[in-house]
């Protein structure tokens, strides 16, 4: 009986000692397998991170083309903010200029504004609406003492004697010093402006102890608005230009009182730089 069981013993360990090495190496090619696909994987991640960091680069790149595209754009904003548009046959204006000038032209009345047909008369508009607001006060609102033209955006403001001198006199008024500070006030806006200042007198014949004749007194009270320029409201004097014109240069014939006195003026002529002219009174605006 005992040799029997011998034999059955032997056969159940081969069996077991079979089943095991079959799970083993089933075991060891799944270990071979899995090696495999962690070196796949990490192959795999490796080529996802060269893609991700060649799209992080496009996206760089892409950003950088952008912002630069943003600074061109900016730049050529810039460059087409003063880009410049003829008036008339000498002057130019910038397209901030423009800007500025509609926006005082919307203050303009509609009937005077009807008037204008051409950039040209707009500028000229603009520019003496301004002006005039900025050297009228109350009591010169309305009048004919101060006058304003544009030509060829070169301002010329006439002022009646009667504002700044006393009969055949070339002594400026006190009463006159508010109206001349306002005048400086404008000339200083630019410093690269010059200003020509203009005596003209009547056609009547005129000689006393001081004046000599009426290119004399046109002189005389031309240097005398010079000199409170200069030295009184410290423009420099290279910037002024004194001239007399006597009564050769008549805006009516002196043919009638009324006409003498509107003859008798001094004119104060300026070329002020555009740009910077409406870029000032748009700063005085917002501070007002």
């Amino acid at each position: 009986m005992r040799k029997l069981i011998i034999p059955v013993v032997a056969i159940s360990l081969l069996a077991t000692s079979c089943v095991s090495k079959k799970k083993y190496v089933e075991l060891e090619n799944q270990l071979i397998d899995t090696k495999g696909n962690l070196q796949k994987t990490t192959v795999e991640k490796e080529e996802l991170e060269s893609k991700f960091a060649t799209i992080e680069k496009r996206v760089a790149d892409y950003n950088q083309k952008i912002n630069s595209l943003t600074e061109n754009n900016a730049s050529l904003q810039t460059e087409n903010d003063v880009k410049l548009d003829m008036v008339g046959n000498t002057a130019v204006i910038s397209n901030n200029t423009k800007e500025l000038m509609m926006k005082t032209l919307a203050k303009v009345d509609p009937s005077e504004l009807a008037k204008a047909k051409t950039l040209k008369d707009s500028l000229n508009l603009a520019i003496s609406y301004n002006l005039k607001n900025k050297i009228n006060t109350a009591d010169l609102n309305g009048s004919d003492d101060v006058n304003i033209d544009i030509d060829q955006t070169v301002v010329m403001i006439s002022v009646s004697d009667k504002l700044l001198f006393n009969t055949a006199s070339y002594r400026v008024k006190n009463q006159a010093y508010d109206l001349i500070e306002k005048l400086a006030t404008i000339i200083k806006s630019e410093p690269s402006m010059d200003v020509m200042i203009e005596g003209h007198t009547d056609s009547r014949t005129i000689s006393n102890a001081t004046v000599e004749d009426n290119w004399d007194l046109s002189v005389k009270r031309a240097t005398s608005i010079v000199r409170l320029l200069e030295n009184k409201y410290n423009i420099d004097g290279s910037r002024l230009i004194a001239a007399g014109r006597g009564s050769t240069m008549p805006l009516v014939e002196n043919t009638t009182n009324e006409n003498r006195a509107k003859n008798r003026r001094t004119r104060i002529v300026i070329l002020p730089n555009l740009d910077k002219f409406f870029a000032l009174l748009a700063d005085e605006q917002l501070t007002d």
